[in-house]
């Protein structure tokens, strides 16, 4: 059964949606974004993962700047068509702007937390801060 489903960004005020990247090979959790319409949109027309950024308030493509570029995979939207995952092959290795695979690498234990994997690339040298 072939249907047009799509994502509803009219549930939130400000039009946005949670995208999980998910790497496509190991189902790893690379990070959480979120995404508009109009990134939703580029990152089908383009195949690359695209969100928007609430901090600089513009659309973002992933790996512009740091070369870390999210091809799509596959694409998923949950049955409330609030939240998508975007399956990913992850070029460069890091899906981290702090330099690591995954966003999701410091784990909590009961009374501290503790860093689980090594850096893929120095922050300081891709985005020059």
């Amino acid at each position: 059964m072939n249907t047009t489903i799509k994502p509803d960004f009219s549930k939130d005020p400000n039009g946005l949606i949670p995208a999980v990247a998910q790497d496509a090979e190991t189902g790893d959790i690379l990070m959480l974004a979120y995404i508009n319409e109009e990134a939703w949109k580029e990152s089908l027309k383009t195949g690359r993962g695209v969100y928007w950024s609430r901090s600089r308030q513009e659309l973002w493509r992933k790996g512009d700047t740091s070369g870390n570029v999210q091809i799509l995979k596959e694409v998923l939207i949950d049955c409330e068509r609030d939240t998508v995952i975007f399956k990913v092959e992850q070029i460069g290795g890091a899906a981290c702007h702090e330099g690591y695979r995954s966003c999701f690498f410091t784990k909590v234990n009961e009374d501290s937390t503790e860093i689980v994997c090594d850096k893929v690339f120095d922050p300081k040298k891709v985005y020059n801060n």
